[in-house]
């Protein structure tokens, strides 16, 4: 099911280029969201004649406030929000409560590879610097030291595979000059996206006051990631192995394997079903999160998202269960 609604305006931002051909050659034009604005298009000549400027959301899944649970099997009684996206066809095949602001946990972690993506280079080497201290009680961690030098090619995998939160603060140091400006850099990216009914604090998830994201925000973001080949290829990796450095210049070897259970084997997703990849979540505000990248049986990619499942066990038995009505 496809649902269009006006009220789109409320929660995405239009954002859209588009080339107006003149004698001296072609020149970009942007033109800037209004949202009290009811135009979900806009005209434009270029000299010869009227044409519509496609918009933002032209191949985006998009809803209005209902869910979408009926003449489904999914069993999402326990979990607070989720959502089945049909890439291909921009339709949204399943939704429950994509709309509320939750904690996200480490699924916070795919904006940060954005922003790394799109504003770094992988060969960077970068000196670890004691900010990359976390204390927090069970937060996931591979270990890296002040004085340690890695590139951010390593730190992304550390970051995505094994969902690393010192990786994650080594990334938006490099990137963003400082955790808040980092922040900054993807609030600003979220906007872009239109996902506006998120906010970010930090480049890891672990819960703090404001940061926040929506289900419909996430395969938004997550939407934007795997337009990336480098990230689905990381997404996708069940075990990696490297060497970085440590203060003194020794090697310092580092193994581990992927959070993602469809990919270990623990889970089997339907066998019409192919897990390509995704982002595992957990803390005790988020509870249990994970968003996936599939495809069907003729290759069809396909988004998935649970938050806020009561533990981890259930949230792998629900995704299934979502999985199945593709």
């Amino acid at each position: 099911m496809r649902c269009i609604n006006k009220r789109i305006v409320s929660f995405l931002t239009f954002s859209f280029i588009f080339s107006t051909l003149t004698g001296c050659g072609s020149s970009i034009i942007p033109l800037s969201y209004n949202s009290e604005n009811p135009n979900s298009s806009f005209l434009f000549s270029d000299g010869e004649g009227v044409s519509t400027a496609e918009t933002f959301a032209e191949d985006l899944c998009v809803i209005g406030k209902d869910d979408i649970v009926e003449n489904t099997d999914v069993d999402m009684t326990r979990a607070c929000a989720a959502g089945l996206f049909d890439l291909n066809n921009s339709d949204i095949i399943y939704s429950q409560n994509i709309h509320e602001r939750l904690h996200p946990a480490s699924l916070t972690k795919i904006m940060t590879a954005i922003v790394a993506l799109k504003y770094g280079n992988l060969e960077d080497v970068i000196t670890v610097t004691q900010n990359v201290t976390i204390t927090e009680s069970g937060a996931q961690l591979s270990g890296f030291e002040p004085g340690d030098t890695l590139t951010l090619d390593q730190a992304l995998h550390a970051l995505l595979i094994n969902s690393s939160n010192d990786a994650a603060m080594i990334i938006a140091e490099h990137i963003g000059g400082s955790i808040e400006g980092f922040a900054d850099m993807m609030n600003q990216e979220a906007i872009s996206l239109g996902a506006t009914n998120s906010h970010f604090v930090n480049p890891h998830g672990l819960t703090a006051e404001d940061h926040y994201v929506t289900a419909y925000d996430l395969y938004l973001i997550f939407n934007e990631a795997i337009s990336y080949n480098y990230f689905v290829e990381v997404i996708h990796m069940t075990q990696y192995d490297t060497i970085y450095h440590n203060a003194e210049g020794e090697e310092v070897p580092l193994s581990f394997g992927t959070t993602n259970l469809y990919l270990k084997g623990t889970y089997n997703a339907p066998e019409s079903v192919t897990v390509i990849g995704g982002k595992t979540g957990t803390t005790n505000a988020a509870a249990s999160c994970l968003i996936l990248y599939t495809k069907d049986t003729a290759g069809a990619p396909y988004i998935s998202v649970i938050l806020r499942a009561e533990e981890r066990e259930i949230m792998y038995y629900e995704m299934t269960d979502l999985l199945s009505e593709i």
